[in-house]
């Protein structure tokens, strides 16, 4: 487990916020380093990704995924939200697609800048442009939830 902070290497920062105090399920965001005085008000694309795992290992806060999502924040320009959803056996299907559904369905609310909202989605993301990504079990949650948000 690789906790949140600013990772040396990009310069990205992570934090780590719970988004359902009823199940537990977090997210961890990464943002990328300023992009100066002549862009204060440049709005970056969401990318929600989900781990893969087979939907029993891995987490959020794996370093392999740590890493990735440090250097996809950087490269891409994105600010990026890593879903912890709970995994099987503990949590059988479908815990996975509900949890993240309750991500997609967090960072979505955060649209209408309301109080309370988190401000790195909120001053820094373009809830316009929000991006499904993952792999493995990750990639087939993204697909279910494109699917039932009818994108």
């Amino acid at each position: 487990v690789v906790p949140a902070g600013v990772d040396h290497a990009t310069s990205v920062a992570s934090k780590d916020v719970v988004i359902d105090p009823g199940t537990g399920v977090w997210v961890r965001l990464y943002l990328p380093p300023s992009l100066g005085a002549d862009h204060p008000n440049t709005r970056l694309p969401v990318l929600v990704y989900f781990h893969g795992g087979g939907f029993i290992i891995e987490s959020a806060a794996s370093p392999t995924y740590h890493a990735y999502l440090n250097a996809v924040a950087a490269r891409a320009r994105v600010v990026a939200v890593s879903v912890d959803y709970r995994r099987a056996p503990e949590h059988p299907i479908p815990a996975a697609y509900d949890d993240s559904w309750v991500a997609l369905r967090w960072v979505a609310s955060h649209a209408g800048g309301a109080n309370g909202a988190e401000p790195w989605l909120v001053e820094h993301g373009d809830l316009r442009r929000v991006f499904l990504a993952g792999d493995s079990a990750g990639a087939n949650i993204a697909h279910n939830l494109a699917m039932r948000a009818g994108a």
